[in-house]
């Protein structure tokens, strides 16, 4: 929900206004870049907590640093396989799980 001016939104319907529907060209573009955003967010934060440079992080899954920057700016997003990789050689692990209904 999102309050503006003492009004409550329902987020979803702000988001249907500004980036259109779910399967329209542009909310898929809308969410790509938000799941870029979010990825990158996660990658930063991991990557600081274990006290690793871009660098140091690139040497270990044999990538660029620069790599590793287009990914934490949200320019790219890693493939499934690279975030594991990545993931990995931060000492974390992913966990799929399937939401309680």
């Amino acid at each position: 929900m999102e309050t503006n001016n003492h009004q409550i939104n329902d987020y979803s319907a702000v988001l249907e206004r500004k980036y259109g529907k779910h399967g329209t060209q542009e909310r898929a573009k809308f969410d790509e870049e938000a799941y870029a955003f979010y990825t990158s967010q996660i990658l930063i934060d991991a990557r600081k907590e274990a006290k690793m440079t871009q660098s140091e992080l690139a040497e270990r899954i044999n990538v660029t640093k620069s790599y590793i920057s287009r990914i934490e700016k949200g320019m790219i997003t890693p493939s499934v396989a690279t975030f594991y990789r990545i993931m990995n050689a931060l000492g974390m692990r992913v966990e799929v799980v399937k939401p309680i209904i």
